[in-house]
């Protein structure tokens, strides 16, 4: 056989094999390119195991937010319960006072809510830090300014002493209030934060800052695309 042959049936074996040598990167080292969400909160391991790909990972208790009973606007009981199998996209609000920023979240969220709209896994929680003035027919109204609809963008307000624990100790975000009964002041994260099915806080993300909604929206599609993987998984 001449060189010339020699070059064509290498050209040949080498058009060939790269299509499966593709599809092999694709397949195997591609599943090891994936990076999960971070867990945020406490976590300790559990002593148990699982198995990824043949080898024992131990497992790990990551903090859970802790269940509550709240309202929504059309006054409709919410629990985990509620949410059972949805991420969520959980923001802070209130409705009375200087809003600019409230308002400025408010807009990311619609934009979210709009984008996702037809996506039955994510959902949006608005939660209220200021339950007093905030009740159910109020956020009603609201929520007609807003577009928000019940069961897909939640309003939610209630126990005062439950939401705050909920928000200071459950998402581990700051909130309190100041100035009088009759000109309170609220200080507050202005943060969406990102929460797996199973009740984890996955990502905070400044509500003010683009560079960070954009990488929301794009954990969002991660944190489906890990729901899915550990699915599949039967995990």
């Amino acid at each position: 056989m001449n060189s010339a042959s020699i070059k064509k049936v290498l050209i040949l074996v080498t058009i060939l094999a790269v299509p499966g040598f593709l599809y092999y990167l694709l397949q195997d080292k591609g599943k090891n390119r994936y990076k999960p969400l971070p867990f945020f909160g406490p976590k300790e391991l559990s002593g148990t195991f699982h198995s990824v790909r043949g080898k024992q990972v131990p497992d790990t208790n990551y903090h859970l937010v802790p269940d509550f009973k709240l309202l929504n606007q059309q006054s409709d009981t919410v629990t985990w319960n509620s949410y059972k199998g949805k991420l969520l996209v959980l923001n802070l609000f209130y409705t009375n006072g200087d809003t600019h920023a409230v308002n400025f979240a408010n807009k990311a969220m619609k934009a979210y809510e709009a984008t996702y709209a037809n996506n039955k896994v994510v959902h949006f929680v608005g939660l209220s830090i200021d339950p007093k003035h905030d009740t159910p027919d109020v956020l009603a109204k609201y929520a007609q300014t807003l577009g928000a609809s019940a069961g897909k963008w939640d309003l939610l307000t209630g126990d005062s002493a439950m939401i705050y624990n909920l928000v200071n100790k459950g998402l581990f975000i700051d909130a309190h209030q100041e100035g009088t009964a009759t000109q309170p002041k609220f200080i507050y994260s202005n943060m969406f934060v990102l929460l797996d099915p199973q009740h984890r806080i996955r990502g905070y993300y400044e509500a003010t800052s683009q560079e960070a909604l954009s990488k929301l929206d794009d954990e969002i599609k991660v944190l489906i695309t890990e729901e899915l993987r550990n699915n599949n998984d039967g995990r």
